[in-house]
């Protein structure tokens, strides 16, 4: 299978694409160029009153999920039926009074016309059905429980019992106000996470993926885990970008799941290791997933300091990963790829290290406080620019106008499910504010943990886990935020690393079973059974069900001395680095116990102490190293002495 038959297969909204052609297709392309034509024009000369913006934003996503998306199974995946253009024009129709009346909206206070009300109506009932086909029905249905919950209040029991709510004052929160489908995450939609969705398109053009892969084959294919440290380099590189577990997984896992099949490493391992490596990429600085940025906007945090707080954490979980698959190959006794056949990594920088100038920029753009939007859009600039002149010094037309266009045109569909998402979660955290139904879940959540901070913790993780079975990363970071958040800050968490704890486990869901998306494309690709790559998936990504539970104890983890409303106190770098040397110990610890291997193969009791010696230096504080470092010496000497007279294993 080629990369685009993968996708299809294993990610959700691409599985579910039309195939058009002829006019109607170009129809569709004009409309998904004009859309990032206008994100890219808000990015340079500023945003549109809040309504503007995200109506307009709507116009182009609804019709392009309407067009592109099957309302049913039998419903034709070649042309667009007459239910679709009917729903299309009403979406026009819905969004566009929206953004030719914000003024006059605004001075109703809430009062609604008939014709309002119609209006409302639909929006709710299009905002519904669109996510349903593009998205999946899970979303619609939990959205509609919690209208439901609106309404019906007065008669519910006990702690969930509100005033409840007419269908006049629902609709009007939904449609008329910034609180419900155009509330805070489609305003990070309609801004922020396009602009990074179109870089990554634009990127993807320019060849940079190529170049991450063979940047990481040559730096690390000689290594005994030679080609699965590839695929775990590459797809961290590649995953900072893409933002999507999926898509990363079947790009880079193209190349990288064959290349460890060949060289000794079981199909459904190949296939965990590409899974849990892509998966990482959302939670690893600069660019990070969609949430990283509604994380943003709901924290009052800038976001560069959300990429500061999370870079520590996500180098943590890829020295994991890597030392995971490195301590297998050491098990069984792999070997790298002879240098003399690998590229040399000097020779890929010469040719290729210009494509990392777009992320150079970005990051500078970041550090310099500038708007994500202008750092997105800098980024697209320079990346264009030096597509351009690269094309041109080669005399080879590798890029060209039709590669921008394209670029355009793939970004802006790969923008229709988060703004889909974002707008139906936006009835969710309509309710939500609505009847106050998180300062409850919040009071539930603490009761049932009868006010301890780690059973706290575990239901949110379990919650979180729940809602990973049907929801993207997006919904379910926002549900959670909405009503998870409240109960741990309430037990004294500092909001930084509470908001941190949730993105983590709604990223971590792309390779939990039994509905492990990530994992299952990447079996799809190495020809493994789908459970079984899975639960090795999970296995691999054990220090993402760790990592957050130790930076919410400690938030120095984080480098996070204190935080005051949005204003953090950083850890000064030089009390962070002890800090960040344990914790590098203390992950070394945990992925030899979860490998049964270390400096040879570990007996159950040695696998305790180890795991015991992992949560100990994870922990930063002088009394937890200095028992972890000790119980770590422990285990060495043991293995020294009970493996003495066995050949020494190259760790």
């Amino acid at each position: 299978m080629n990369v685009d038959e993968l996708m299809e297969q294993y990610d959700l909204e691409t599985s579910k694409l039309r195939k058009l052609s002829g006019k109607v297709a170009l129809f569709i392309t004009i409309v998904a160029i004009l859309m990032s034509a206008f994100h890219l024009y808000t990015a340079w000369h500023g945003t549109l009153l809040a309504m503007k913006q995200r109506s307009l934003h709507l116009i182009f996503a609804f019709t392009l999920g309407f067009a592109l998306y099957p309302g049913f199974k039998k419903s034709s995946k070649t042309k667009i039926e007459i239910l679709d253009w009917a729903l299309m024009i009403l979406s026009i129709g819905v969004w566009s009074y929206i953004f030719f009346n914000v003024e006059a909206i605004a001075l109703k206070g809430g009062q609604m016309s008939t014709l309002d009300m119609v209006m409302g109506v639909l929006a709710v009932l299009l905002t519904l059905e669109v996510t349903r086909r593009v998205v999946g029905p899970e979303l619609p249905i939990v959205t509609i429980i919690f209208l439901i919950f609106a309404y019906f209040g007065r008669h519910l029991p006990g702690v969930f019992a509100h005033r409840g709510f007419n269908v006049t004052r629902i609709v009007s929160h939904m449609y008329m106000t910034t609180e419900g489908i155009m509330g805070t995450p489609l305003g990070v939609s309609s801004t922020f996470v396009f602009m990074f969705i179109l870089f990554g398109s634009f990127l993807d053009k320019t060849g940079v993926g190529e170049f991450f892969i063979d940047f990481a084959y040559a730096l690390t294919g000689s290594t005994r885990s030679g080609p699965a440290m590839t695929s775990v380099l590459s797809s961290g590189l590649m995953g900072s970008i893409s933002g999507s577990s999926v898509a990363n997984t079947v790009t880079t896992g193209a190349f990288t799941i064959p290349l460890m099949k060949s060289v000794g490493y079981k199909p459904h391992y190949a296939g965990a290791v590409e899974a849990t490596a892509s998966t990482g990429g959302q939670i690893m600085p600069p660019v990070m997933g969609a949430a990283a940025f509604i994380m943003a906007d709901f924290t009052g945090f800038p976001y560069i300091s959300i990429v500061k707080a999370a870079i520590i954490p996500a180098i943590l979980y890829y020295i994991a990963v890597g030392t995971m698959v490195h301590l297998e190959a050491c098990k069984l006794g792999l070997k790298g790829m002879p240098r003399e056949s690998l590229p040399k990594v000097s020779k890929i920088l010469a040719k290729q290290g210009y494509l990392t100038l777009p992320l150079i920029a970005i990051i500078f753009m970041l550090v310099k406080q500038y708007p994500p939007t202008m750092a997105a859009l800098t980024g697209i600039i320079i990346g264009v620019i030096v597509a351009f002149v690269a094309s041109l010094i080669k005399k080879d037309n590798s890029f060209t106008a039709k590669d921008i266009l394209e670029a355009m045109e793939a970004g802006a569909k790969g923008a229709v499910g988060v703004a889909c998402a974002c707008a139906c979660a936006g009835m969710i955290v309509g309710v939500v504010t609505l009847t106050g139904f998180g300062l409850k879940i919040a009071e539930v959540i603490v009761l049932i943990a009868k006010g301890k901070l780690i059973p706290t913790l575990l239901l949110t993780m379990v919650s979180s886990i729940i809602l990973g079975m049907g929801l993207p990363t997006t919904a379910k970071y926002i549900v959670l935020a909405t009503m998870a958040v409240p109960a741990i800050t309430k037990l004294g968490v500092n909001l930084m690393s509470a908001h941190l704890f949730i993105l983590y486990f709604g990223v971590v869901a792309d390779v939990t079973p039994p509905v492990a998306l990530a994992a299952y494309a990447g079996a799809g690709i190495a020809g493994a059974n789908s459970m079984k790559t899975g639960f090795q998936a999970f296995k691999l990504a054990i220090g993402a069900f760790i990592i957050p539970y130790i930076f919410v104890i400690n938030p120095h983890l984080i480098m996070v001395d204190s935080v005051v409303g949005t204003t953090v106190n950083w850890l000064p770098i030089t009390a962070a680095i002890p800090t960040i040397v344990t914790a590098l110990i203390g992950t070394f610890c945990l992925a030899g116990t979860v490998e049964a291997y270390l400096f040879g193969k570990l007996r159950i009791w040695q696998r305790v102490i180890l795991l015991l010696a992992a949560f100990a230096l994870l922990d930063p504080k002088l009394l937890t190293d200095v028992i972890g470092l000790a119980a770590l010496a422990f285990i060495y000497i043991t293995q020294k002495i009970l493996n003495k007279d066995k050949p020494a294993a190259a760790v």
